[in-house]
């Protein structure tokens, strides 16, 4: 035990944060005569708790407290009141991806950063929360990565005939070599490509195919060639032509330069550039053809997709199918656009304002409420098609950084949402697709509310992928193996620059946070309403996921860091310790390290003390680092009785003393108290209307300072005090 001097403490200092899941009991209200602040204690217990030592004195384990990072960094008297009692600090939501990480995957390490000088500055060891968590993660950003590729439809009508490639006919289509078309091995699932197969050809035209000549041309336009390409091994390709003043022309194949051939790999990639250089003799326009050359290397099979190989007058007329009317508002008018709520306006830009165009929607909504509190509506003549994919595209900026959604909606105000859409004050385009669930979506709906901003929004198109006189929008999703390595990039990503950034300052983290569900069973991200925030891993990555991360974790992070996985409600669920412990087996199993198991520990005064007794036991005889890490005690009201007060003390004691008594030694990691006090602005997020923690609204040392003090030191540390206590 750290030593002990009887020295009289002074205290009143400072608050603190917020985290994780909990459920929280219906309580009473406590009538008004019977409330009690502790500055109403008895004048010899309240002297007692003055005389007390800050509370890291009473034990050589850790003794950590949750704060709320912001009030740490700019309240000096909550940062003393944090430095004085406790040997290192939790902080609950800051250091998380949710927070720290943008809609591009870079990390903003400069207010994390700012804090830990501040703690370095202090003494006060900073303990990681939290690495991997299905909550409180930047899932816009993460979904995005694993989102549909959409190939938008040609902006105009298709002039090659492929319905023999579709047949696989080849009628009218010539080839040197072979050429077939091959299924299944298109850009979409299930679709179809042009195959040519290089053997050893001598010659790049040696492996050739050859469109019908087009008589359809017209003088003066300029015409979009487009396909997507990809071969089985590295290879080139080239287009030549028939009819053009140049058949042989250097293009801009991929947008990156011209040269005479363009390169494949084992991606598809769009070749797409234009020509109308069309050759005119005797006054006549000669017929045109397009040829594909792949005779270049030797055993290399090159793959053309067939539903996107167009050839486009881009200046014929084209009509795109739009379901929103009035979507640019280039008439300077919201008509037919209706919307209500929160105070919320709404009106038309002023003119130059929209995106490269006129005019644009302009919506403000003047206070923060929940997103649906503030909307604008479309409505449609008739009803969407259920069950069929609705692609909404718009460009929007707001005045400050802002969110909304957007959702199709019935007339019961059952719906089907996009989500949180994260704005800047730059123009950027979203894209989203919708499936109306219901046959009565008749409402195209911006739910603004959220935030406190003004938004402009332009150019709105919500289409079922239909494109007029065109060819149709193809959505190609990504394969489950494709997800898996695009999230596991990620995590390796935002783990490895978290371990490498703070490798000097961080030696303790929570590497995985909350893995099981109430029975002890794997969480499996298989949810019905995630949170905005919310990104399961587990649901790309498999059960392997932890394995994963402290594998992750120990290669980037310090060899002597300990390293712990952490859930909630282990004494109200025994069960689910049981298959928490089974989990950190199994991670060990597979080759990666567990250090220590953290129980959360939200409790009230309810909170079975056998339940606690056991859920100790298991922890112990599980050989692991155990720390108590998110420990308070709600009480269910923010003016608790005195008899409150000292069962919440007893509680808080019954605690300390279990993990002292039942944990061995050797195993105690320490025990983190979550938040400073029960100040209002410490629990916005978390236990509101609540006083769960040791030190009260005005940083005075409740009687729970005192249980906590002693179930530390083992004892009534108050029974060494020597000298009259006032009665």
């Amino acid at each position: 035990m750290k030593n002990l001097k009887l020295i009289p403490a002074f205290l009143i200092f400072v608050g603190l944060m917020s985290s994780c899941e909990d459920s929280i009991m219906d309580w009473e209200e406590v009538p008004e005569e019977n409330q009690i602040t502790t500055a109403e204690l008895p004048l010899e217990l309240a002297e007692k708790i003055s005389r007390y030592e800050p509370l890291k004195t009473y034990t050589d384990f850790v003794l950590g407290v949750g704060i709320v990072m912001d009030l740490y960094v700019n309240d000096a008297a909550y940062r003393a009141l944090v430095n004085e009692n406790y040997d290192d600090a939790t902080v609950g939501y800051a250091m998380k991806h949710g927070a720290m990480v943008n809609n591009q995957g870079q990390i903003n390490f400069g207010p994390v950063d700012n804090f830990i000088a501040l703690t370095n500055e202090a003494g006060l060891d900073v303990y990681g929360h939290t690495l991997v968590w299905h909550a409180n993660q930047n899932a816009n950003y993460l979904n995005s990565l694993i989102a549909p590729t959409i190939i938008p439809g040609t902006s105009g009508g298709n002039i090659l005939d492929l319905s023999s490639l579709k047949d696989g006919s080849l009628t009218g289509w010539g080839k040197n070599g072979t050429v077939t078309v091959a299924a299944d091995e298109g850009l979409a699932a299930g679709s179809q490509a042009v195959k040519f197969e290089a053997a050893t050809p001598a010659n790049y035209y040696d492996l050739q195919f050859r469109s019908p000549l087009n008589t359809g041309i017209i003088a003066g336009h300029t015409y979009e060639i487009s396909f997507y390409v990809r071969s089985d091994n590295s290879g080139n390709g080239k287009v030549t032509f028939r009819g053009l003043d140049n058949n042989y022309p250097y293009k801009d194949w991929y947008g990156s330069g011209a040269s005479d051939n363009f390169a494949t790999t084992s991606e598809w990639k769009q070749v797409k550039f234009t020509v109308s250089d069309f050759k005119t003799e005797g006054g006549q326009l000669q017929p045109f053809g397009i040829d594909f050359n792949f005779g270049y290397g030797s055993n290399v099979n090159y793959y053309v997709d067939v539903n996107t190989l167009s050839l486009v007058d881009l200046d014929a007329e084209t009509e795109v199918v739009n379901l929103i009317t009035n979507s640019d508002f280039e008439n300077a008018s919201l008509n037919p656009w209706s919307g209500y709520g929160n105070g919320s306006s709404r009106s038309v830009s002023a003119q130059g304002a929209g995106y490269s165009s006129d005019y644009a929607m302009v919506l403000t909504n003047p206070v923060v409420a929940n997103s649906y509190s503030a909307q604008q509506v479309f409505e449609f003549p008739t009803s969407l098609e259920s069950g069929v994919a609705h692609t909404i595209s718009f460009y929007i900026k707001s005045d400050v950084a802002a969110s909304l959604e957007v959702e199709l909606q019935s007339p019961d105000y059952s719906a089907d949402y996009s989500g949180a859409i994260n704005t800047t004050t730059n123009w950027t385009q979203v894209v989203r697709t919708l499936t109306p669930s219901k046959a009565d979506r008749k409402k195209f709906i911006f739910d603004f509310g959220a935030s406190a901003a003004t938004f402009y929004i332009d150019d709105i198109v919500l289409t079922t992928g239909e494109v007029a006189a065109g060819s149709e929008t193809i959505i190609i999703e990504k394969t489950d193996e494709e997800k898996a390595e695009l999230i596991g990039d990620a995590m390796e990503n935002w783990m490895s620059q978290m371990l490498t950034h703070y490798k000097a300052d961080v030696h303790a983290w929570d590497v995985v946070n909350e893995p099981m569900k109430e029975g002890g069973s794997l969480r499996d991200g298989n949810v019905t309403d995630p949170a905005n925030d919310d990104f399961y891993w587990v649901k790309y990555l498999g059960k392997d996921y932890a394995v994963t991360a402290f594998k992750l974790a120990r290669q980037y992070g310090n060899s002597d860091d300990v390293l712990f996985i952490n859930d909630y409600n282990l004494e109200s669920s025994l069960a689910k310790l049981d298959g928490l412990i089974e989990y950190t087996n199994y991670i060990e199993s597979q080759g990666a390290e567990v250090d220590g198991i953290g129980t959360q520990m939200h409790i009230s005064l309810n909170t079975s003390r056998d339940n606690i007794v056991q859920m100790f036991q298991k922890l112990a005889a599980s050989g692991k680092l155990i720390k108590v890490s998110e420990l308070d005690v709600r009480l269910g009201t923010a003016s608790p009785t005195m008899q409150q007060l000292l069962d919440q003390s007893a509680m808080y004691q019954f605690v300390v003393d279990s993990f002292r008594e039942i944990i061995p030694a050797s195993q105690q990691y320490g025990i983190t108290l979550w938040n400073l006090s029960d100040k209002a602005n410490e629990h916005e997020f978390w236990l509101p209307e609540e006083s769960p923690n040791v030190f009260d609204t005005n940083f005075g040392r409740k009687p729970a300072y005192k249980g906590v003090a002693d179930g530390l030191a083992g004892r009534d540390v108050s029974e060494d005090f020597s000298g009259e206590l006032v009665d």
